[in-house]
């Protein structure tokens, strides 16, 4: 970073129309960059819908302005918490009017709520992070009145080439792509969780659009099979250790959870493990030898591809643009919905990692960590610092 940005204290209001009291990769990424921008000497606000008690860094514990409690509103095959409130409108317009902010950074930025009427209704130097990706039907309800909305913004970045067709096809206008960002070390860094064999884990909401109910198929498939060879994880100075049959773990929750679970009830193959917080995260990723991202559409990013890949984990995915982005040929990519082709392609990588071969798509484990730091938190923190700098001069 160069020593003209880190000498300019900004104050920065980061908009985010999620609440952040519910798990969700927009709400992950407001938190990280806030996390790094005061890290960097600057001042950020979040404005956003909350609904309890906020699990934050104690750096963060004064940045946060609730505008109100959310109603969950379907949205792009998810539900999303977002807050309706007119109340919520009015103390976000006068945060924003009082707070002398120098940018205000909008995620998301024409998702209804609070944000959206500071974007009309602001006078500060914008800027506009769209995360959505898919045929952008929200957008273009909003007809001639999205696009007068969205030239407000001064500046307009995409998390993915996926988030910037979505966007500029019902918007128009010109893109940054800048990516999402990771805190790298501390997937990198964790303490892997013990197994007793190959292992592969599940991260996300249990809802169809993220696929488990495609990958749960797919494990019953192979059902009886088992590979000749097993791994137990952490000695790698030594090699693998043999050991314990193939097991999924399957984190997180939603509506799918009790209907799949009765489906596919615990078992010495599969561990429901529920909500688990960030550092269980970082030590199961560590530890598992697969992740299996089998989502159906939607996706823009994969933040969970890199967390996985800065763990040194190998993983499936499905073949969707804003997946193959991000992997950029460090994961092994499987026709979406396709229980059969993703039971082979989980057969193939158990065996890679009961053969320790270390495998990840067309790379090695160690090609995947060196290209998941270009996901960085601290590079995009950069490089959102650079554009706000450009804003106020």
């Amino acid at each position: 970073m160069s020593d003209r940005i880190e000498a300019r204290h900004l104050r920065v209001a980061i908009v985010c129309p999620y609440s952040l009291s519910r798990p969700g990769g927009v709400q992950g990424q407001v938190l990280g960059l806030a996390a790094a921008l005061r890290s960097a000497g600057h001042e950020p606000i979040v404005l956003a819908p909350i609904d309890g008690p906020l699990a934050v860094p104690s750096s963060l514990e004064r940045a946060f302005v609730s505008v109100g409690r959310s109603v969950p509103v379907p949205a792009n095959g998810s539900v999303a918490p977002i807050s309706l409130s007119p109340l919520g409108a009015i103390r976000a317009l006068r945060t924003v009017r009082r707070g002398k902010f120098d940018v205000l950074h909008f995620h998301e930025p024409l998702a209804p709520g609070p944000g959206y009427a500071c974007l009309l209704a602001s006078s500060q130097p914008k800027v506009g992070t769209f995360h959505r990706a898919g045929a952008g039907l929200a957008y273009r309800a909003l007809g001639p009145a999205g696009r007068l909305a969205a030239r407000r913004l001064d500046v307009r970045c995409a998390v993915s080439p996926e988030a910037m067709s979505t966007a500029s096809g019902a918007l128009g206008g010109t893109y940054e792509v800048i990516g999402n960002g990771v805190e790298i070390e501390r997937f990198s860094n964790a303490k892997p969780w013990r197994t007793n064999g190959p292992t592969v884990i599940f991260v996300g909401r249990h809802e169809r659009r993220k696929g488990l109910e495609v990958l749960l198929d797919a494990w019953a498939r192979l059902g009886e099979e088992q590979p000749h060879a097993h791994l137990e994880h952490g000695s790698s100075s030594q090699g693998p250790q043999m050991a314990g049959q193939p097991v999924l773990w399957v984190a997180g929750d939603g509506p799918q959870t009790e209907e799949l679970r009765r489906r596919h009830p615990s078992s010495p193959r599969i561990e429901w493990l529920g909500r688990i917080d960030d550092d269980q995260l970082a030590s199961r990723l560590s530890g598992a030898h697969l992740l299996c991202a089998p989502s159906l559409g939607g996706e823009s990013f994969g933040v969970v591809l890199v967390e996985a890949m800065a763990a040194r984990t190998a993983v499936i995915a499905s073949d969707l643009p804003g997946y193959a982005y991000v992997a950029g040929g460090h994961a092994a990519l499987v026709r979406p919905n396709d229980p059969v082709a993703l039971a082979d392609a989980l057969r193939q990588g158990i065996s890679d990692a009961a053969s320790a071969s270390g495998s990840c798509g067309n790379g090695t484990l160690g090609a995947a960590l060196l290209h998941s730091e270009r996901w960085s938190m601290t590079a995009l923190a950069h490089r959102y610092e650079e554009i706000y700098e450009a804003l106020v001069h």
